[in-house]
């Protein structure tokens, strides 16, 4: 058994860190994670260093995680700035601290990666490796974001064990009940949000709107360029970052060119406008990033959700997430959806503080969801 800490993906060969890929899951195949690094999207300048983790037996890789030392908590979508104002407070550093994620992208996905039947081998190596790295490195803290269900479950039952706690959060999904058309859909929702739907779409069409459905062979450089202005006007209006950039949206649409999901929009000079940014593995279409230059009634709703649905039940695809936040997302038809997270805190003072807090916040986001009524007929 040999178990090692790597500063770069391409360390490990893609096609041993692809076989334990499930569900053909874009954000966690070794291309998106190498054009990350490629592209400096991921450095110390943005405050993401990778420290992946490999498990190699006899030679054969059984086990991996995609790690990151950070020293910000910025792209990650699981709040802990209470926790750092605390440690700040008291003289305490929390960063460095180690993240298991995918850098800005709050979907959900692989964290402890294995082959099929090796979880009960794997998933301990993986827990105890990273506690043993974090207290000869001195990290604060070791956090888990947005794993699957197997994984939370496991490491849930695994608290008392390692002394992890567990976080909840909520997000809003849109899962396809085997419909055959857009309107199969509607027909599902109460008449009002289906009758506002339909005004929303209209009011797209009614303005000369052209949108346009793309993927990695038939996007041009000109169409990333524009993505790529789009992205970064976005996050110049609100005053983030734009940490990604067009030689990586150009890279994975290379790569993996049938994941990519890129909807742009022309006025009526032809001129495009807007876009929106998804992936897709075998079952679920992921939403990630929206940008424009001419503010156009309903047009977000359009290319950010509409047309995701619209591509889910097209292609059979069984789920929608298109992102973190977003309580006016059950009017067009998804749900509440409770999202998982697991930490583990270093020799910290603070363990029985952060532990309450931890069990008032699963309280409140239960209250949360079970006040939000169903957009769907009968529900």
């Amino acid at each position: 058994m040999q178990i090692n800490i790597h500063s770069k993906i391409k360390q490990i060969p893609a096609k041993d860190w692809n076989a334990l890929v499930k569900d053909n899951n874009p954000f966690l195949r070794h291309e998106f994670l190498s054009a990350l690094e490629n592209h400096d999207c991921v450095s110390d300048a943005f405050g993401w260093r990778p420290c992946h983790i490999s498990i190699q037996q006899d030679g054969k890789l059984i086990g991996a995680m995609p790690l990151y030392s950070k020293t910000n908590s910025y792209g990650e979508f699981v709040f802990d700035h209470a926790w750092a104002d605390a440690y700040q407070r008291n003289q305490l550093a929390y960063f460095p601290k180690l993240v298991s994620s995918i850098p800005y992208t709050p979907a959900s996905g692989q964290r402890l990666l294995c082959r099929e039947g090796d979880q009960e081998l794997v998933f301990p190596l993986l827990i105890k490796t990273i506690q043993q790295f974090a207290q000869q490195q001195n990290y604060s803290s070791f956090h888990c974001l947005f794993p699957l269900k197997i994984e939370q479950d496991w490491m849930e039952a695994q608290q008392n064990e390692f002394d992890l706690l567990s976080r909840h959060d909520c997000q809003f999904h849109w899962n396809n009940q085997n419909y055959n058309s857009f309107d199969s859909f509607l027909a599902k929702l109460d008449k009002k949000k289906r009758k506002n739907i339909r005004q929303e779409r209209k009011k797209v069409t009614q303005q000369n709107i052209q949108l346009r459905q793309l993927n990695g062979h038939t996007a041009s450089d000109k169409d990333w360029q524009d993505f790529t202005h789009f992205y970064q006007q976005t996050f110049t209006e609100k005053h983030g970052h734009a940490t990604l950039n067009e030689g990586f949206f150009k890279e994975v649409a290379h790569k993996l060119p049938d994941q990519v999901l890129l909807i742009l929009a022309d006025n009526e000079q032809g001129e495009c406008i807007a876009g929106s940014l998804m992936f897709h593995s075998n079952t679920t279409l992921y939403g990630r990033h929206w940008g424009c230059v001419e503010q156009v009634d309903k047009l977000h709703f359009e290319a950010c959700y509409y047309q995701g649905i619209e591509f889910c039940i097209n292609n059979k695809l069984q789920v929608f997430e298109p992102g973190a936040q977003g309580e006016h997302k059950i009017a067009r038809g998804f749900i509440p959806t409770l999202t998982r997270s697991s930490h583990w805190l270093n020799n910290s003072p603070f363990f029985d503080s952060v532990q309450q807090f931890t069990q008032h916040e699963k309280q409140g986001v239960a209250q949360y969801m079970q006040s939000l009524k169903s957009p769907y007929k009968d529900c």
